[in-house]
């Protein structure tokens, strides 16, 4: 008989009784079965009042066909049985056994139940939930045929690609579904799959997780590896996204095919074995990823840590007894969804009778490794009795140590089951539907439980761990597991932390990297960088065409820092401080002027406090002699005026030194110029220059105006040397400064002149003009060479060379013009009569110029007793 499960139309409905009230051949023919499917499993639908659905990948694949298309298609067998996934189907028969024998759940209503081996194929997983929705072992789509008991929830399908191929079709019929074992991101979505729930946590929890515990351990240089399906592929990309963001590249990312392909696993050992890469996330089923374990231990790529999802971070088919993978896989962390024990269910699994059915049947004959013999006696070699031990043989269907997807099928069950009990004790008057109505638990739509499924809340029993759903999806808690070697070689799963989805971001992780062991058994946890950290005192230098983790360290700068490790950017250090040897720090720049206390400093002190009392005892010893001839010989005031300004000359050098002040500054500048306006207008007037003093006075106006208006003042010169900072004097103006001292030039040159000219005379002016062309000549030599010597120097040497030009000249002016006269008053005082400052007779015979009859205006025996002084020496 056929009922329409769902809105149909009402033709098909017409078509469905004729067809069972008229089985005519005409009928057969128009309503045909297109295809019978091949599904293995279990079934207890009689006399009972609810079914519940179950789907369990119980192998691991589908057997390949030969693709012939001349005859008939069969739908395909399976192959690889796998023992966890059989324990997951053991665990929801043995919830609804546990339900089905309590009094406050369901007390008035007895569980069936369908379960069907999908082969962890989306094929095999359809077939199934077609089958279900039919309600026979035919499939006849949109209808459900047969009077049984209504069809409560599908609890599965695992592998997140076979639940959304089923959310699909069972969303069409608002048809709930609970997963245990699907946790891609991409079943989040209500619009896609409304009736899709799930006691896994969603996968975005786990991604945010993993990308986490690289951000904790500082790893910048990432490989990943996803199954080519939407659970790897979202649980990628969601990872990427996060550790990108914070600025972490990604080494290579390599896809595991679902059909098992040795060049494809070759490749993706030799991209392994090729990165520099020392951390890789996998996001896999132990399925998809078991023939690439096997070839990376057969290369013994070692020296890796390996991120593990938790579809295979507790994986037996990983871990086998035997195989050993402890130098690959040792150290490796991953996230591991809640376990917990569960009472009872041990003794449960070891009292499986293998000849209950044909699943059974396999499992005990994959276990033993033999073949059931039903023969009481004498069973021959190669064949099992179904009597042997299941806890001997050790295997992973017995292991309830990590039971966590087990865990989570547990839950799943559980979760129907309180959605049904709420569903059959809802009171009527007070129901959710219609008028309050109320779903009959033996005549109920999907989408009436589905309500009920979406609101339930309870507590698991023995763990009490409270079960609701948030839009389908549950808290995202997973434990943060450690795989470590023993010492028989055997991998152990330790608990080295936890995240918490729920809890505030900067405390959802916890983890103790004390009690990590890292792979080779490292104490500190392994690097995986493209390129080291570039230290402070040094920039990132991207490199061309690479990720932004490979990069070379480019040193800062002069005079730029970098404090931070791995920075982007040096920092210009501010006006008055420069960069460190090491450039990781800005230090003040070093003060730098002539001080007085330094050697060089002292040098010229003395230097110069020794030419002014040089200067001085010149002037005692004409004061000394002032009433002799040679003294009278030589205008007296204009004698000592130049031996002050050479005094103010030696002394205004004393002033450069030290650390500009403002006084020093306009005192140094305006004391050199107006001395050496002195010192060059006192010799024009010993010349007989008609100037005298007017070439002073007219500097003195000059300096007082340039002091008025823009004087020198003290600066801090930063330009000069990078290291250093120099105090010097701004002379205020470059065209004051420039204009006094190029009159001091032209005075200069004037004297020059006029003893150039009267060195030719015959009178006693002849002798004092070549003293002072003497005198002229060193002073010219000196500031010729003082001006590249000044330009080549910077600091404290550029004052130093200055001095000494002023001490140079200054000495030269001194030795030429007044060490012959100090040389007759000291030494020769016999010669300082009168009769040797009379000037001597002049020859008559016409070969005389003339010149200087007319020029003398008297004659001094001084200049002959100079010249005979000469000409004896």
């Amino acid at each position: 008989m056929c009922f329409k499960s769902s809105r149909g139309n009402h033709l098909l409905l017409g078509l469905c009784a004729f067809l069972h009230f008229h089985k005519s051949v005409s009928a057969e023919s128009t309503c045909k079965l297109k295809a019978k499917f091949n599904l293995n499993g279990y079934k207890d639908v009689e006399k009972k009042k609810v079914v519940v659905g179950g789907m369990f990948p119980v192998h691991q694949r589908v057997t390949s066909t030969d693709g012939n298309t001349s005859s008939v298609p069969v739908s395909s067998g399976c192959e690889g049985f796998n023992f966890r996934t059989f324990r997951w189907t053991q665990t929801m028969l043995f919830a609804i056994e546990e339900i089905n024998l309590r009094t406050d759940l369901l007390p008035k209503t007895d569980l069936g139940y369908v379960i069907y081996d999908s082969c962890f194929t989306i094929s095999k997983a359809v077939e199934g939930t077609l089958t279900y929705l039919t309600g026979q072992d035919e499939a006849v789509p949109n209808y459900r045929c047969g009077d049984g008991a209504p069809l409560a929830a599908l609890v599965g399908a695992g592998g997140s690609d076979l639940s959304i191929a089923t959310a699909r079709i069972l969303g069409l019929y608002h048809f709930p579904q609970v997963s245990y074992f699907s946790s891609c991101s991409a079943l989040e979505s209500k619009f896609q799959f409304p009736t899709f729930l799930r006691t896994i946590p969603n996968d975005v929890h786990q991604s945010t997780a993993i990308a986490k515990l690289v951000l904790h351990f500082g790893w910048t240089w990432v490989g990943t590896i996803a199954a080519d399906d939407d659970y790897g592929k979202y649980g990628i990309k969601e990872f990427k996204e996060q550790v990108e963001e914070a600025g972490v590249c990604i080494s290579f990312s390599e896809t595991l095919p679902k059909v098992s392909s040795p060049e494809d696993i070759q490749r993706i050992v030799d991209t392994v074995v090729e990165s520099t890469a020392k951390i890789i996330v996998v996001f896999s089923s132990d399925v998809d990823l078991s023939p690439l374990i096997v070839e990376l231990l057969r290369h013994n790529v070692t020296n890796r840590t390996w991120i593990a999802s938790e579809a295979w971070v507790t994986s037996a088919l990983i871990n086998q007894p035997g195989v050993s993978p402890g130098s690959v896989l040792g150290g490796t962390l991953g996230f591991g969804v809640k376990r917990a024990n569960i009472p009872g269910l041990q003794s449960y699994l070891l009292s499986l009778d293998p000849y209950a059915d044909s699943l059974t049947e396999e499992f005990w004959e994959t276990a033993a490794n033999s073949t059931l013999s039903r023969a009481a006696r004498a069973v021959p070699d190669g064949l099992c009795t179904g009597k042997e031990s299941l806890q001997r043989l050790n295997s992973t269907y017995s292991d309830v140590s990590q039971l966590r997807i087990t865990y989570n099928v547990y839950k799943a069950v559980y979760a129907v089951a309180h959605a049904l009990h709420n569903l059959e004790h809802c009171v009527p008057g007070q129901g959710p539907f219609n008028r309050n109505s109320c779903a009959e638990i033996t005549s109920f739509e999907p989408w009436q439980l589905m309500y009920y499924l979406k609101n339930v809340r309870f507590n698991v029993p023995h763990t009490e761990e409270e079960i609701f759903f948030n839009d389908g999806d549950v808290d995202g808690y997973y434990d943060i597991i450690n795989w470590q070697v023993k010492g028989d070689g055997e991998l152990s799963y330790v608990i080295v932390g936890s995240y918490n989805g729920t809890a505030q971001p900067e405390a959802r992780m916890t983890i103790q990297n004390e009690s990590i062991v890292w792979n080779n058994e490292d104490v500190e946890h392994p690097r995986s960088v493209c390129s080291e950290n570039c230290q402070p005192g040094t920039r990132k230098g991207i490199r061309q065409g690479e990720p932004v983790c490979c990069f070379d360290c480019i040193p800062c700068a002069d005079g730029e820092i970098s404090n931070t490790t791995n920075a982007r950017e040096c920092i210009q250090c501010s006006e008055d401080y420069w960069s460190n040897a090491v450039r990781d720090t800005c230090v003040p720049k070093t003060i730098e002027f002539l001080a007085f206390g330094e050697p060089l400093g002292i040098t010229l002190i003395v230097i110069s406090a020794f030419g002014a009392l040089v200067t001085i005892a010149v002037g005692v010893v004409f004061i000394v002699n002032l009433g002799t001839p040679l003294v009278k010989a030589n205008d007296a005031l204009l004698s000592f005026s130049l031996l002050f300004s050479l005094v103010v000359t030696f002394l205004c050098s004393i002033v450069f030194l030290g650390e500009p002040q403002p006084w020093s500054c306009m005192t140094s500048q305006v004391a050199l110029a107006l001395g050496f306006a002195l010192c060059l207008s006192s010799i024009m007037g010993i010349e007989g220059s008609p100037l005298n003093y007017h070439p002073s006075s007219s500097q003195a106006v000059a300096c007082t105006v340039w002091l008025i208006i823009l004087p020198p003042h003290p600066v801090k010169n930063t330009a000069a040397q990078n290291v250093k900072i120099i105090l010097e004097c701004d002379e205020g103006s470059v065209v004051f400064i420039c204009c006094i001292f190029a009159y001091d030039i032209l005075l200069a040159l004037l004297a020059f002149i006029f003893a150039f000219i009267a060195r030719k005379l015959e009178d006693h002016l002849r002798y004092e003009a070549k003293c002072v062309t003497f005198g002229m000549l060193v002073f010219f030599i000196v500031w010729i060479s003082f001006v590249p010597a000044y330009l080549s120097t910077r600091g404290k040497f550029m004052v130093a060379v200055q001095i000494f030009a002023i001490l140079a000249s200054s000495f030269g002016l001194l030795a030429c013009i007044f060490l012959p006269k100090c040389y007759v008053l000291l030494v020769k005082p016999e010669r300082n009569t009168e009769e040797m400052m009379r000037p001597r007779s002049k020859p008559r015979d016409g070969t005389s110029t003339g010149t200087s009859a007319s020029l003398a205006t008297a004659a001094t025996e001084v200049n002959a007793t100079i010249a005979s002084t000469a000409i004896d020496d």
